[in-house]
């Protein structure tokens, strides 16, 4: 599982995974995550109306525990290598950084889908992945987005023993620490 702030990596770090293991003859997958965000933001931006927080959260609440839920069953049907980019835990960050309560299902329903899960939290500086955001042009999150998540990520982490990497640098090298940890 690779969770971590925009930015930080974690689609291309889970594309190099998985080259890596085809490359070496085993076989591998990425599988995504969408909240449906930033689909969301586009339509409410087109039709001229702000979605309120709640209303946001919880939309992409359902759309993201139904693809982690549809995932974990892709997951357990695969032989080899399989990379998660993104969980229910992003839904929590988001929660927290937006001020609302993390609710009672979400929180059990991140932690057991996790059970038994390698968890890698990809860290890299906010002005780091903002740079990153800014290039690839796609969307646009402020730098006090960015430095909330990382701090709620990085806490998550420390409570559940998550193993964090640096991901600063090109792929390679992140690919590189990653691979250092088996």
């Amino acid at each position: 599982m690779l969770l971590g702030i925009d930015g930080a990596g974690k689609t291309t770090t889970a594309a190099a995974l998985v080259a890596a293991e085809q490359e070496a003859g085993r076989p591998g997958v990425v599988l995504r995550n969408r909240s449906g965000r930033r689909w969301l933001a586009r339509t409410s931006a087109r039709v001229g109306v702000e979605v309120p927080v709640r209303w946001a959260d919880r939309f992409e609440t359902v759309v993201r525990s139904t693809n982690v839920l549809v995932c974990q069953v892709r997951a357990a049907r695969r032989d080899g290598l399989v990379v998660i980019d993104r969980h229910l835990v992003c839904q929590l960050v988001l929660r927290r950084v937006r001020g609302l309560p993390p609710g009672r299902v979400l929180p059990w329903l991140a932690v057991t889908v996790l059970d038994g899960v390698v968890v890698v939290v990809l860290d890299v500086p906010a002005k780091t992945a903002h740079a990153r955001i800014l290039a690839r042009g796609q969307d646009d999150e402020s730098l006090e987005y960015l430095r909330a998540a990382r701090a709620a990520y990085l806490e998550f982490a420390g409570v559940r023993g998550w193993i964090v990497v640096d991901a600063t640098g090109a792929p390679e090298a992140v690919l590189s620490r990653l691979t250092g940890l088996r």
